[in-house]
């Protein structure tokens, strides 16, 4: 019989968990509060194209294949589960001014030249998409590949998925003190606190649930993205409303949710879709994103037992199926060609054996 830790029971720790067990692994989760965490307030975009900057060349490959892995995955945990987890099919990025307008041709030249066709609208071509959107909207690129996920579904269906699973609601101070054959560190954010040295530090994002009320405009039915006086804003449909997200800040573990942070986002997310000033405002939450210097994850060996699959930073949601397939395999002794970007040696520290 193999012993399996995962520590970390957010989304990454659930599905690795559920794919390790699949692979004759027995398998133990470790989480105080499981299925809760970043993974709880994300807002499930699969956006790898749409979120791309030149220049980013190796955080777009690895996200575009990432996204390939998604159909498969969530045929496989809806048939386990019975959730149904897609709700978008399509990504609009959208510009308020010539300087944005300018960014997303960039942005669509550069991803032409590895093969994506995303075309820029003019102003008559958003609103014939969405036109419930501001009409001071100028531009938009328009991805009909990029699909989003409701996040809350992927870790009920986890949940399920996980069923035959232990899992323990209690904190691992040590990996050493872990009795099991192998250890799967999918700590998120506090990674680094079980592995000192580890590339990985909280970045904190604030992200708001508006539920419709009745009578009001429906959302939009694609993702809606915009950069509205230099801030990031998304728009992501759920079945009841919307979620909007979201800040970033370097703000350690700090998860209190700001005045500011909520006022900036409804007045942004307003000025992409003025409909919204007539939702309800229905949670206000913060999580803690795992990032890492190059935003890449960490999918590889620390040393013999301890397996990495944490840092996935805002992308968490993208990455997930292709983490699930990967990590079982780095734990039969394979190196997946598609973690080789991810592997943790890519960081100095870490290739000298690791810091404890």
């Amino acid at each position: 019989m193999r012993t399996l830790a995962v520590v970390g029971g957010g989304a990454v720790g659930l599905a690795v968990a559920w794919r390790a067990a699949a692979a004759g692994w027995t398998v133990t989760v470790f989480d105080p509060e499981p299925a809760r965490g970043a993974s709880y307030v994300a807002g499930g975009m699969l956006a790898p194209l749409s979120e791309g900057w030149p220049g980013e060349d190796r955080v777009l490959a690895f996200g575009a294949f990432a996204l390939s892995e998604w159909t498969a995955f969530a045929a496989s945990l809806r048939e386990i589960s019975g959730e149904s987890m897609f709700v978008a099919d399509e990504t609009l990025t959208v510009a308020l001014d010539g300087a944005d307008a300018t960014d997303l041709r960039t942005v669509s030249d550069w991803l032409t030249d590895f093969g994506h066709d995303l075309p820029v609208l003019d102003r008559a071509g958003v609103r014939a998409l969405e036109p419930a959107l501001a009409r001071t909207v100028r531009a938009g690129l328009h991805s009909k590949t990029e699909p989003a996920i409701d996040n809350r579904r992927v870790l009920r269906a986890l949940r399920k998925a996980c069923a035959g699973i232990e899992i323990r609601t209690e904190a691992v101070v040590a990996l050493d003190d872990l009795p099991h054959d192998r250890v799967v560190l999918a700590a998120g954010a506090r990674s680094a606190e079980l592995w000192p040295g580890l590339p990985v530090r909280p970045v904190k994002g604030e992200i708001l649930r508006l539920r419709r009320r009745p009578g009001v405009s429906p959302p939009p039915t694609r993702v809606i993205r915009a950069r509205v006086h230099g801030r990031q804003v998304y728009l992501v449909p759920r079945e009841d409303g919307i979620v909007v997200g979201a800040t970033q800040y370097e703000a350690g573990f700090d998860t209190t949710v700001t005045v500011g942070g909520v006022r900036d986002l409804i007045a942004d997310a307003e000025t992409i879709l003025p409909g919204i000033a007539e939702y309800e405002l229905a949670e206000a939450n913060a999580g803690s994103r795992p990032g890492t210097p190059d935003n890449l994850p960490l999918l590889g060996h620390l040393d013999d037992r301890v397996v990495a699959a944490t840092g996935h930073g805002r992308n968490g949601m993208l990455t997930l199926a292709l983490t699930a397939a990967v990590v079982p395999a780095l734990l039969d002794g394979e190196t997946p060609e598609a973690a080789e970007v991810a592997a943790p040696q890519r960081f100095p520290a870490l290739s000298q054996g690791g810091v404890r």
